[in-house]
């Protein structure tokens, strides 16, 4: 999550102006950033990286010398959908940004991407030269991004690093996506809604190891490279729900456990797994570091107090989304 490395970036580089630039749509909470919303070398603007000439004029009066690309629409059950909107937000959008980066001469551009470009595997563990077989929406658009981010170092040479990482989880996170869903549901006495078979096994990553991941690429990362930011730690979403019941429910009985999952309709299609090479990013220096237990224990308590920090956030615990149709596309 974005804000983790905003708040990061804030506190330990105190001689750089931290711009966030977000549009605050339906899953952003500025709540995430109040401990550096005061802070001297922080700014927040409101804005939008489809718009071209806000995004020019942003990059004119702010002298800024490196870029994070976190901005994406990124809930994959809503990109089948809404394929179109996530194409327009998250290809378009990145050409805007980069187009502009490059013509402000920043020094270096991290376009942040998914494990999901890989498309699913059962036994295969990808590395950055894998090939790209998204399976989805949303990961087909982050794949094409990709494509024009790399454009500009193999035409221009212009500075980019891609990062692909596997699924973050930790506070902050908007209650859509699987983990916060689930901790939300139980906490409210409702079911985990499981899609399919529950088979699907995810690798999960603590929010505070993505941020030390990300603070390394900006130090050590080589322009034109690739770097998968993965896990060896993966469970399967039925585990997940299990472990959760355990810790929030207090039980490890079968039956009682299987009382508060709920099977429903799966996607139309559902990657079973993602495994990636980390070796790259090891080699600068980096590895997870927060154990499983310890980062879903301080998951689920920030939950506990924080599940409202979004006006919306009932409606992100449906089974499937429910969301506003995308009205219109005003394009260049």
């Amino acid at each position: 999550d974005a804000s983790h490395v905003v708040v990061s970036l804030v506190k330990n580089y105190p001689n750089y102006l931290i711009i966030n630039l977000d549009k605050l749509n339906y899953c952003a909470s500025l709540k995430n950033l109040e401990t550096v919303s005061e802070k001297e070398n922080y700014k927040f603007i409101q804005g939008d990286i489809c718009e071209p000439d806000f995004i020019k004029q942003l990059f004119k009066t702010e002298k800024i010398d490196i870029v994070l690309h976190f901005a994406a629409q990124t809930h994959v059950d809503l990109s089948f959908w809404h394929a179109l909107e996530f194409t327009y937000v998250n290809v378009y959008g990145t050409c805007v940004l980069v187009a502009a980066a490059y013509e402000a001469n920043v020094e270096k551009f991290v376009y942040v991407s998914t494990d999901e470009v890989y498309g699913g595997s059962t036994d295969e563990e990808f590395d950055e030269s894998s090939p790209k077989r998204p399976t989805n929406p949303y990961a087909s658009s982050k794949a094409a991004a990709e494509c024009f981010v790399q454009s500009y170092w193999e035409r221009y040479q212009f500075p980019v690093v891609i990062t692909r990482s596997s699924n973050v989880y930790g506070p902050h996170q908007y209650p859509e996506k699987v983990i916060p869903k689930f901790i939300s549901l139980l906490q409210q006495n409702r079911k985990c809604c499981i899609h399919g078979s529950g088979l699907q096994r995810r690798n999960f990553l603590y929010a505070a190891d993505v941020v030390e991941a990300f603070l390394t690429v900006l130090k050590e990362g080589k322009p034109g490279e690739i770097y998968n930011i993965g896990t060896n730690f993966e469970m399967s979403i039925a585990q997940l729900a299990k472990e959760l019941i355990h810790l929030i429910k207090k039980t490890s009985s079968e039956s009682e456990m299987e009382h508060w999952m709920d099977y429903v309709k799966d996607r139309p299609t559902n990657d079973l797994r993602y495994p990636m090479n980390s070796e790259k990013m090891h080699s600068l220096g980096w590895r997870p570091k927060v154990p499983w237990k310890e980062g879903i224990k301080k998951t689920i308590e920030w939950y506990k107090e924080n599940f409202h920090n979004w006006k919306n956030s009932e409606k992100a615990l449906e089974p499937f989304p429910v969301a506003e149709p995308f009205a219109q596309l005003s394009g260049p």
